[in-house]
This record gives C-alpha cells, structure tokens and sequence, in this order.
C-alpha cells in the first residue's frame, strides 16, 4: 500500500512538473508560430535594426524600441540595484528584530503593489518634477528608469537578504576572529560569499524591468525615436505590444508577436547568463 502510494504522488508530481513545462512549450510555440513570418518577409537584420515603425506602410523596424527598451532598464538597475543591496546588507546584519520585523512586510507590500499605481504614482509626482527642475517633456527615459528602479526594489532585497543569510555563521566568526571589523567583513567575506545570490537578485530584477509594460506606458511617452538623452521619450518592446495589440490585426498583428520573439530571446539570453556567472563562480 505504501509503495502505491508513492508510485501515486510521484507520477502526480511528475505530471503537474511536465504540464508547466508543456505550458511554456505551447506559448513557445504559438509566439513563434505567429511572428516568424513577419521576420521571414521583412528580414531578421531589418527587423531588428530597422528605424521606422509605421505598420499602415508596411514597416517593421524595432531598433528604437530596443534602444528603449535597453536604456530604461539600464536606468533602473542603476537606480534600483546599489539601493537594493544595501537595504538587504542592513537588514541582514545591521537593523535590529524589531526594525527588521517591520521593515520586512513593508517590502513584501511594495511587491504587491500594482504597477498600474506605481504609473499613476510617476504621472502625478516623478513626471511634472523631472520637467520643472529638468526640463523636456517630462515623460522621458529618466522618469520610466526611476519607476521601475522603485519597482524592482522588493525582488533585489528580498534574494538578496536570503543569499546573506544563508550563509555559514562560521564564515563571519571566522573573519570576526582574524581581526576583520563588521563591515571589511561584509565587503570582503559576505559579499563574494553571496555573489551567485545577488547575480540572481539582480537579473531577476533586470527581467521584471524588461517585462515590465503598465507603468511604464504611462511615463515613458512612447515615442517610436532613438533617444539623445535621458529626457526624450520612448517606447519600449513591450509598450509597444500593449499599446496596439488591441487593435492590431493581419501583418501588423504578426510583428508585434514578432516582436515578443525579441523578448522571449532576451530572456532567456539574460537567465543563461545568470546560469554561466553563477556555475563560474
């Protein structure tokens, strides 16, 4: 009877595991499915490096997108990630319990937030400051960078603080005991210690900026142009397939699936290099 039921709990298992992955299977599929051809007529080089995005003429060029896409995530990781790290070293070895207590669920809330809020939030607060003391329209690359860096905040702590403290305690002793101070400590012994964890933090963070599509139609300004600087506006890949993908349809329709190709890729791209930094470290 025992060894029925294990057979039973492991196939179940195994059966729920090979549904999630079949899932993923069946949206690789489709996305593919619907946007290659789009890239076969038009061409994967220009596709990607195409300047004009004007579907009614038969253009598909997401270079600009791209560019957008890229310099807003760089912004927020620039923003989100040294603020991450250290809130998580200062809960993890600094804050006292009860701060800690507190500190911890307001993080957790900050990830529950929708990011709709977080739109409206940049709309009334982030974008008319960046324009008055700034200048430009407001609805820039800086604004979305800032947004999204708060955004991202929860993921970076949160396996951060996890990687410190899964620590052995004897590697803190052992640098206490040598002579080290508590923060040559943390620099020179946690931190290399916990660097495949905070890679993780980090990429995972980078991935929630690039997926990211509601907040940011709200402050990026969505203007299909390579940017000059961190005040002009942009559209990013996935603002794009939220902005048309209600009305869009035929060819159109096609590219902007396309176009999700680009992001599945990029995904995947960047987990992979997670996967070689931490298997190397």
């Amino acid at each position: 009877m025992n060894k029925f039921k294990e057979l039973v709990s492991k196939y179940t298992f195994f059966a729920l595991a090979l549904s999630s992955i079949s899932a993923l299977a069946l949206i690789t599929v489709f996305i593919i499915f619907q946007g290659a051809t789009v890239i076969a007529e038009v061409g994967i080089i220009n596709f990607i490096f195409g300047m004009e995005w004007a579907p009614s003429r038969g253009l598909f060029g997401i270079f600009p997108m791209i560019i957008g896409s890229v310099t807003v995530t760089i912004g927020a990781a620039i923003v989100g990630v040294p603020i991450g790290i250290c809130c998580a070293v200062f809960l993890a070895e600094y804050a006292p319990p009860l701060m800690s207590s507190i500190f911890r669920p307001a993080i957790q809330l900050l990830a529950g937030i929708p990011s709709v809020v977080y739109g409206f939030w940049g709309l009334l607060f982030i974008v008319p400051a960046v324009r008055n003391y700034l200048g430009g329209p407001g609805l820039s690359i800086l604004t979305g960078s800032l947004i999204l860096g708060i955004m991202i905040l929860p993921t970076v702590i949160s396996i951060t603080e996890v990687s410190i403290l899964a620590l052995p305690r004897q590697y803190k002793e052992g640098a206490l005991a040598l002579g080290l101070t508590h923060w040559q400590t943390i620099y020179s012994v946690i931190l290399p210690a916990a660097k495949s964890g905070i890679v993780a933090a980090v990429i995972l963070g980078i991935g929630r900026a690039i997926g990211e599509t509601m907040a940011v139609i709200m402050v990026l300004g969505n203007a299909v142009a390579v940017p000059q600087s961190i005040l002009d506006p942009v559209r990013t890949l996935t603002t794009n397939i939220g902005i048309e993908m209600g009305y869009a349809s035929g060819e159109h329709q096609q590219a902007l699936f396309a176009t999700g190709i680009v992001l599945f890729v990029a995904i995947m791209l960047l987990n992979s290099l997670a996967q070689f930094i931490t298997r190397r470290k």
